[in-house]
């Protein structure tokens, strides 16, 4: 298990939680529980394997040492005593922490301050010395269930209503994709540059998004965020899901951020490709001209 003292350097060398904390609205009495500890509760139940239920981030933090406890704030000293976090204080700042980073109307993908305090603490777990292994990255993206029940047949009316219904492969012999009900998981993991060193496959890169919207084209604007963010861009690997993309949504906004856009084939495609692909992967993007 990945001890406390990693997830509280990752977080404050983020420099996330103050800025939260910023716009969070200011109560008549101070909240026990701050964004700090927060995030740290919601890192500890993650790395534990536990399900990502509000409940059992309270429950990780009411489990820590009496010292940790009292340092973080999970245990004060009231009027009456000691008073330990209660799940009712946690749902309160979370409810905050979610209302102040999410879009005034919904639409089924971050909000610029969520996905560029994502972008924070996911560059912050990139241990300094290999920030600058390599500029190239291997993308793809996956299914992620919701919490939610589904809304009933012909009405939109749920738990989760970002939620849409995707396609998913199945392990299963017929060749249909099966339908979920969530959102789709994009990620950017650092990979070895061609014909160089080894390099840890850290994520650096993630998002979010409804299957409401096709999640190439939301993971491209995070990706091309890289460079005015100080990280070049290199190689970025894909599999043929992306070649099969028009170029003006995938393989072209990489190149102009100083990329190449590779591709490998690992299914056989269901449309005609718009560019080239092969099992050893081949650009699908001219690099851009020179100046």
């Amino acid at each position: 298990m990945i001890p406390l003292a990693a997830f509280e350097k990752i977080i404050d060398d983020s420099g996330v939680a103050p800025r939260i904390e910023a716009i969070l609205p200011i109560g008549v009495r101070a909240r026990q529980l701050t964004v700090r500890t927060l995030l740290a509760g919601m890192c500890l139940t993650q790395a534990d394997g536990r399900p990502a239920h509000l409940t059992r981030v309270h429950q990780a933090l009411t489990a820590l040492p009496e010292p940790d406890q009292r340092r973080l704030g999970v245990i004060a000293d009231w009027t009456h005593g000691p008073h330990q976090l209660t799940y009712r204080q946690t749902e309160r700042t979370f409810g905050l922490v979610a209302g102040a980073l999410a879009e005034d109307e919904p639409g089924g993908l971050p909000s610029g301050p969520l996905q560029g305090i994502c972008d924070d603490l996911l560059e912050a777990s990139v241990p300094e010395k290999f920030k600058d292994a390599s500029r190239s990255l291997a993308v793809d993206w996956t299914d992620l269930e919701s919490f939610s029940r589904p809304p009933r047949h012909g009405t939109t009316d749920c738990a989760d209503p970002e939620a849409w219904w995707g396609h998913r492969k199945n392990n299963l012999l017929r060749s249909q994709d099966e339908l979920f009900y969530g959102y789709y998981l994009s990620a950017g993991v650092m990979m070895p540059e061609e014909n160089g060193p080894a390099v840890p496959e850290l994520a650096r890169r993630a998002t979010v998004s409804s299957p409401r919207h096709d999640p190439v084209r939301a993971f491209v604007p995070v990706l091309t965020a890289l460079p005015g963010q100080g990280i070049p861009l290199g190689d970025i690997l894909d599999d043929s899901g992306y070649a099969h993309r028009d170029a003006d949504a995938w393989a072209l906004p990489p190149a102009r951020s100083s990329s190449r856009t590779c591709t490998r084939t690992t299914a056989a495609p269901r449309a005609p490709a718009t560019a080239p692909s092969s099992p050893t992967g081949t650009c699908t993007a001219r690099a851009p001209p020179a100046r």
